[in-house]
């Protein structure tokens, strides 16, 4: 697998809505540092949902983006879901929490998965766009950054997958909003999940007992 592109954005106020966002990125030539917070340079407008050490990098998949194309019959440019990075070779469903991408010095480690938002629906100028997403179970991948590094297109990405429990990102968008088994969310609590959804996790379990 190799780097497809390197996305970044400028806040833009999406047509009709009266906030701006930092969902529209474009591909960048050249090499990109990515550290904590994610691509250096990027904007994140909204900090409440997006963005922060456990939502440093938004990944999607190559292949995940030819299926969108194929289903909507046009061709997606690099960005266009709001992504940062597209890997070739890659299905977002095959990704799992705590598999790892290692580029050059970088380390991503997947911490959870896009959940489609209203803001999402709009860029995409599909007001069912939300239902499709979810529908489709394809969801992106969201990444804390273990490693530092710099980054650009062309480069070579390996995948470790993580050695505890099986979650993947499909599995983490059809358990979202929902109330998990005990045994479920203890299988959770092993992997390095979101630390959002950690919290929560550990609060059911808290009143559990």
């Amino acid at each position: 697998m190799k780097i497809l592109a390197l996305c970044t954005g400028n806040p833009e106020r999406l047509p009709g809505k009266s906030y701006k966002t930092g969902i529209f990125k474009h591909a960048v030539n050249g090499a990109v540092m990515i550290d904590a917070e994610g691509l250096v340079g990027d904007a994140i407008c909204n900090r409440k949902h997006h963005g922060g050490v456990d939502q440093a990098v938004y990944v999607e998949g190559s292949l995940t983006l030819d299926w969108w194309s194929s289903e909507f019959g046009r061709p997606y440019e690099p960005g266009t879901f709001g992504e940062n990075m597209v890997i070739s070779d890659l299905d977002n469903r095959d990704v799992a929490v705590g598999d790892r991408f290692l580029i050059g010095d970088l380390v991503l480690e997947v911490t959870a998965c896009r959940i489609p938002c209203a803001t999402f629906a709009a860029r995409m100028a599909d007001p069912k766009f939300v239902k499709r997403y979810t529908a489709a179970a394809r969801p992106g991948i969201y990444c804390r950054v273990v490693r530092s590094g710099v980054a650009k297109a062309g480069m070579s990405v390996e995948c470790t997958p993580f050695h505890g429990a099986k979650i993947t990102t499909p599995e983490l968008m059809e358990t979202f909003g929902r109330r998990l088994r005990a045994a479920d969310r203890a299988r959770y609590l092993a992997a390095p999940i979101h630390y959002k959804l950690r919290a929560m996790l550990e609060s059911e379990s808290d009143e559990a007992r």
